[in-house]
């Protein structure tokens, strides 16, 4: 194999592009061992499992976004690190065949790692498993693809909020919490808020490809104006979890994430449509979602 393929492979693997779900797994592995001891072949299985799904879903997301003519619309001044996709065929590292087949590898590789713990441990894991490669699926190919037809934030909130947190704490504990689906559900908006704001680089090529997000639907202006109301949501929500139930207190600690929100908030509607200058925002908002599910996994461990 040649230096290209894994250069091309290593864009697609890159544990950094998976922080959003290791975040919720973060999160969901802090609560479940708040409850009980820790089963950690059981969570290293775990974060394969979803590890291979990013994997899967990068590599069939960037076919899809090539055909569709996504990833050759975006104007080399609106690259950013966190848009734009991994570039893999428009640079030419990667074939259509190889990426095809890294997606298809790395998906059954999943699959197995899920029946295998669904055999051994609880079968109902099954459910989050199947709903979440359906997902990683759907979310770019498929006959429905979301991320296409304004869906696609909402199957990112869906999946790296209760997917992910909940799917893991199941995985320890074989039960859910209250507490538990609502800090999940306040993860999920802040981290859809991360890719609302990695949208707006994409903006002009996604809205030529017919490429129809939440972003595009609403244009600039207003898309903006609404990712303020997003992570404000997230951490309303969590604050709210951690008053209203018994116990969930040390959640609290996820408030960390409150000041870079606040500042990618800021520097959004400062940007004026200019790449350069909304980078320090998506990096903000990454560290928001990053603290958040840090501080309050965490807090609630060790208030307990």
């Amino acid at each position: 194999m040649t230096p290209n393929f894994w250069r091309g492979f290593w864009r697609l693997a890159d544990p950094k592009i998976s922080l959003a779900s290791f975040a919720g797994i973060f999160l969901g592995a802090c609560m479940a061992a708040a409850d009980q001891h820790l089963a950690w072949g059981w969570l290293a299985l775990t974060v394969l499992g979803v590890f291979c799904v990013e994997v899967a879903k990068n590599a069939s997301g960037e076919v899809v976004d090539y055909d569709s003519g996504t990833d050759l619309a975006v104007d080399a001044i609106d690259r950013s690190p966190f848009s734009g996709g991994k570039r893999v065929l428009v640079d030419e590292l990667l074939t259509h065949n190889q990426t095809r087949t890294i997606a298809a590898v790395f998906f059954l590789t999943a699959i197995i790692i899920g029946l295998i713990i669904a055999g051994l441990r609880d079968w109902r894991v099954l459910v989050p498993g199947v709903i979440g490669i359906g997902l990683a699926w759907y979310y770019h190919g498929g006959t429905l693809r979301l991320s296409y037809h304004g869906l696609g934030e909402f199957a990112v909130a869906l999946a790296y909020g209760p997917l992910v947190v909940c799917g893991t704490y199941f995985v320890q504990t074989g039960y859910l919490s209250a507490p538990l689906l609502h800090a999940s559900l306040a993860l999920g908006l802040l981290v859809a808020a991360f890719l609302w704001i990695n949208e707006f680089p994409d903006y002009l090529a996604d809205r030529q490809a017919g490429k129809r997000n939440l972003v595009v639907r609403l244009g600039r202006q207003r898309a903006a104006l609404w990712y303020v109301v997003i992570p404000t949501a997230g951490y309303i929500w969590l604050v709210l979890t951690a008053v209203i139930y018994p116990g969930a207190r040390g959640l609290l600690w996820g408030l960390l994430g409150v000041a870079p929100a606040g500042f990618s908030a800021w520097r959004l509607l400062k940007s004026d449509g200019v790449t350069k200058k909304l980078i320090p925002a998506q990096v903000a908002c990454l560290a928001s979602f990053v603290l958040m599910a840090t501080g309050a996994g965490l807090g609630f461990l060790l208030c307990h």
